[in-house]
């Protein structure tokens, strides 16, 4: 009878465990394209994940987004000064951007691996007071896609992820050329600035010859004085104006120490044809995204099998379970219809990103061809403002001319090399925008 009886006890605790490993078999021919089953759970812990967008990409995990970012290449002239600043900017970044795409791909790595059972101890208080511990062993059997959706997601969340980072590094680059420009700008207009000081200080030498020796008026002096508190007040602001752009750029890990005068900038190198703009090919990871959610939410409604086994004294027989992750109701309905708006919905943003992407991109192209003709234009009227200047010096010293005359058109001139460099300046900043809003500040498998 003892016997028996352990044959009987050893039969109860079997049936169970043989339940659990048909089930773990189960897992391993499900997942065969996956690995080889239930032996992957006990694998040494893959290398850690990289923040770049090569960082941890193997087989499966490359997709065309990946691929298309990692593929573009700066639009910076190569051996240029503003390649320099991108270059250092990006070498000293503390990317919290690299972070959120490592922390995306670590949670794609775990949803790979959502097809295999899952496996976790169940404590329960029976009804004689006596405590029943089991180890429980699921496995989906059919689920409607949603696993495969889950998988879907964690990928399309890398997606995203990539491309925002990838929009901050070019925004962070775009700031850190914003700076150098306007330092180079503030530079040359200081020094046009001190130039145009140090003439109409002789202007005023001149003035003051005159009214000492009582052969004009000393309102005219006056006037020459307030001109050139005004110049020494904008040579000031200018300088300031550098001081401040160059302290913000060694903020940021650039250090510049000596600015090039009246620097001519090579035009940037945009391929053709153009890549999709950072801000569209965010819409599309995340109307991906919203896809795959929208296919989690839809499986959630509809029954799947499940199989289910213990270990332990006192455990259920195995069992295979038809489940529901969302019971039906009488809003069910509204519930499927508002999965679908909201999918509707991310394609519309799709079309408004690329929209307003466009418009954009016109816009700043339009705006690049005319601040070109216009610094062209300044720089032809400021070259016939110094002929005139000329003209009018030669005049003078003839005795046909008035100083204040020679004066008034020196102004001109000066207002006009003001302009034409600030036009220039306005150009190239223009051009490196538009290479910003392509992701082209940068090279793609450097980030």
């Amino acid at each position: 009878m003892r016997q028996g009886s352990i044959t009987r006890t050893g039969g109860r605790i079997l049936r169970p465990a043989l339940g659990c490993a048909v089930i773990l078999a189960l897992a391993g021919c499900l997942g065969q394209t996956e690995g080889a089953g239930v032996s992957r759970m006990l694998m040494p812990a893959a290398p850690p994940l990289g923040e770049g967008l090569d960082g941890g990409v193997q087989g499966a995990a490359v997709s065309e987004v990946l691929t298309d970012l990692m593929a573009r290449r700066s639009a910076l002239p190569e051996g240029s000064a503003l390649e320099r600043i991108a270059g250092e900017v990006l070498v000293d970044e503390t990317r919290a951007a690299g972070a959120e795409l490592r922390s995306a791909r670590l949670r794609a790595r775990a949803q790979s691996r959502n097809w295999l059972p899952s496996v976790g101890p169940q404590v329960s208080l029976s009804s004689l007071g006596s405590v029943v511990a089991m180890l429980v062993v699921e496995q989906v059997l059919f689920d409607n896609g949603r696993k495969q959706a889950e998988r879907d997601f964690a990928q399309a969340d890398v997606e995203v992820a990539a491309v925002e980072m990838v929009q901050d590094s070019n925004e962070r680059v775009l700031t850190a050329l914003t700076l150098y420009l306007a330092a180079l700008e503030a530079q040359d207009k200081a020094a046009l600035a001190t130039a145009s000081e140090r003439d109409m200080g002789h202007f005023e030498w001149i003035m003051s010859e005159r009214v000492a020796g009582g052969i004009s008026d000393r309102s005219d002096l006056q006037v020459l004085r307030q001109k050139m508190a005004e110049i020494r007040a904008s040579q000031q602001t200018e300088t300031e104006a550098a001081r401040t752009a160059l302290a913000e750029l060694a903020a940021m890990g650039v250090q510049v120490d000596n600015l090039p005068a009246r620097t001519a900038f090579s035009a940037l190198v945009l391929p053709t044809p153009v890549p999709v703009p950072l801000a569209v090919r965010l819409a599309e990871a995340e109307m991906g995204r919203a896809e795959a959610s929208a296919r989690i939410q839809r499986a959630g409604f509809l029954p799947g099998l499940t199989a289910t086994g213990a270990l332990g004294r006192g455990a259920p027989d195995p069992s295979v379970d038809l489940r529901m992750a969302r019971p039906l109701g009488f809003g069910t309905g509204d519930d499927l219809r508002a999965i679908a708006a909201e999918t509707e919905g991310e394609r519309r943003k799709v079309d408004q990103a690329r929209e307003e992407t466009n418009r954009r991109l016109r816009r700043l192209e339009q705006e690049r061809i005319a601040l070109t003709r216009q610094a062209q234009e300044a720089a032809g009227l400021s070259s016939r403002a110094k002929a005139n200047l000329d003209l009018f010096q030669i005049q003078y010293d003839e005795g046909q001319r008035q100083v204040m005359d020679v004066v008034g058109l020196y102004e001109q001139f000066a207002r006009q090399q003001q302009a034409a460099l600030s036009l220039h300046y306005r150009a190239v900043l223009t051009e490196v925008q538009i290479a910003a809003a392509l992701g082209l500040l940068a090279d793609g498998d450097k980030l």
